[in-house]
């Protein structure tokens, strides 16, 4: 059954957050205005409170532009072309995704912003929660895991900032005056640091996925403390450590693929087997056109992604090169891509290229026929974002063993995920176990299948840029996509500059406020 969470921003707090930037506003009480240690006195306003700092993950939109994460994951890589109805619609993703992006992008701004949001109200549950007595709603075990869950998201907010941004202003208090507004940047490395600090912390006092009631289902669990310090350690380098964080998430057996992989992307597939951590969202039939943070419960994503034919936008068009990258007979590429057939309307394509992101679009094709799941209010969806999906695990398993010289665990991780993909054809030939095709059976070999699979088993679910990043080969691969695309599109694109465009630019409007050093070559 599909739980969501509601997250509710306390009343008291929005007062705190606003009266808090008055000069003098802790020299003279004020009639009416709610003290903080008055505020946290209850075990329900802990849990009322954490559950306000799940909310940042679910914004897309600022009122001004959407900013969803897949926007940089999947349209910055060679998966996907940004879409839409022209090159101009969303302009800011365009600049992104050609490599021209600068300072002033909207969509960077808004996302940047969202991430410090839910960083404070991270940092207000941490603060106060801990002085807290527990009481007959918050035993001991429920005040640990609360603490818990605000590290696990303050380190994934973190998280989701370093690695668009480099380093960024590290913050774990309560910015309560004006004096503490501007804090400096702290390097790459130690916000990393930071991250995995919160996230050990998580993981000592978070529960188990099966110690959740039904209704607590898409909470931060143990398992995703670990597969993000798994996950962490992959992009610091340190091989040793993601391999026994892998270890430890899949030696307990909380976690497995489904049977049917497209499973992952309907409703009923949602908090299920293979989740780790969601991004939870429920169906609305307001709408928030215009408005800004927080003015939603749903989706946005199926919209922006959904044909232009079903009223869609066409954003995230995955390219014919990721599409050439399944092997023959893979059952995942029909799963993640939609090739439509017949006479399309001029306005599906997008600089020559017709297919359409399947994931999210929440479609069914059954006997060749596509239904479209029908929404309450066109711009709402309920369907959960997969932040971490096993079979992610499994892949960044196989990863950190294969560097490591474990090549018989990273073997037998990878054949989990690519054996369920076969036993989804009748077919017993399709997807042979490794080595295969041009991999050899050596660690190169190993290594280049396990970046293949994540590539294939992950597709526009926004990890590609980032992997690419922290492997080390961005420069590489956009440079060879970038020399087999159609002249059309390559009339688009820039020149990707090695050392520059792994980042982002800060946004100016930040650096205004908050002067700081600006990422190089921006």
């Amino acid at each position: 059954m599909k739980k969501i969470i509601l997250y509710i921003v306390p009343l008291a707090i929005a007062s705190l957050a606003t009266t808090s930037c008055v000069d003098n506003w802790l020299t003279e009480p004020s009639p009416g205005v709610t003290k903080l240690e008055d505020f946290y006195t209850s075990g329900q306003t802990a849990l009322q409170s954490v559950n306000a700092a799940y909310t940042p993950l679910m914004w897309e939109y600022d009122g001004a532009t959407y900013l969803c994460e897949w926007y940089i994951g999947d349209v910055m890589s060679d998966d996907a072309l940004k879409g839409g109805q022209n090159v101009g619609d969303m302009s800011v993703v365009y600049d992104m995704e050609n490599f021209k992006v600068q300072s002033n992008n909207a969509l960077l701004l808004g996302f940047y912003r969202a991430q410090y949001q839910g960083i404070a109200r991270c940092n207000l549950v941490l603060d106060q929660v801990a002085k807290m007595e527990p009481d007959t709603t918050m035993s001991v075990s429920l005040q640990q895991r609360i603490l818990g869950e605000a590290s696990f998201l303050r380190a994934l907010y973190y998280f989701r900032l370093v690695r668009v941004f480099g380093g960024v202003p590290y913050v774990d208090f309560i910015i309560d005056s004006p004096s503490k507004w501007q804090q400096p940047r702290a390097t790459a490395e130690e916000v990393y640091g930071h991250i995995i600090d919160d996230l050990t912390f998580a993981q000592k006092t978070l529960w188990e996925k099966n110690a959740y009631p039904a209704e607590d289902l898409g909470r931060a669990t143990k398992g995703a403390a670990e597969a993000m310090l798994l996950k962490v350690n992959l992009y610091c380098h340190d091989y040793v450590a993601a391999e026994a964080w892998g270890d430890s998430i899949i030696s307990k057996h909380q976690y497995d693929l489904c049977d049917d992989y497209g499973t992952n992307f309907l409703l009923e597939g949602e908090n299920g087997i293979e989740s780790v951590f969601e991004i939870q969202y429920m169906e609305e039939k307001t709408s928030d056109y215009g408005e800004g943070f927080g003015f939603t419960r749903g989706t946005f994503t199926t919209i922006l992604t959904r044909t232009r034919a079903e009223n869609g936008w066409g954003f995230n068009k995955p390219t014919q090169n990721l599409y050439d990258e399944f092997e023959t007979g893979d059952p995942r590429r029909d799963l993640s891509i939609l090739n439509p057939q017949g006479d399309l309307s001029t306005v599906e394509y997008y600089l020559g290229n017709r297919y359409l992101n399947r994931k999210y679009a929440l479609v069914t094709i059954a006997d060749g026929d596509t239904t479209y799941y029908k929404l309450s209010h066109h711009t709402r969806s309920p369907i959960n974002t997969k932040y971490i999906r096993f079979a992610d695990v499994l892949l960044m398993h196989a990863e950190a063993c294969c560097e490591n010289g474990n090549l018989a665990a990273a073997k037998e991780a990878l054949e989990r995920v690519r054996s369920r993909a076969r036993n989804m054809q009748d077919d017993p030939t399709v997807l042979p176990a490794f080595p295969y095709g041009t991999y050899s059976d050596t660690p190169e070999g190993l290594r280049n299948a396990i970046r293949h699979e994540r590539r294939v088993e992950l597709a526009m679910e926004g990890h590609r840029w980032f992997d690419l990043c922290r492997w080390g080969v961005a420069c590489e691969v956009m440079e060879a996509y970038k020399a087999q695309e159609s002249e059309e599109v390559r009339a688009e694109m820039g020149t990707f500059i090695k050392g520059v465009h792994e980042l982002l630019p800060i946004p100016q409007q930040e650096i205004d406020l908050n002067p700081m050093e600006q990422n190089p070559g921006y």
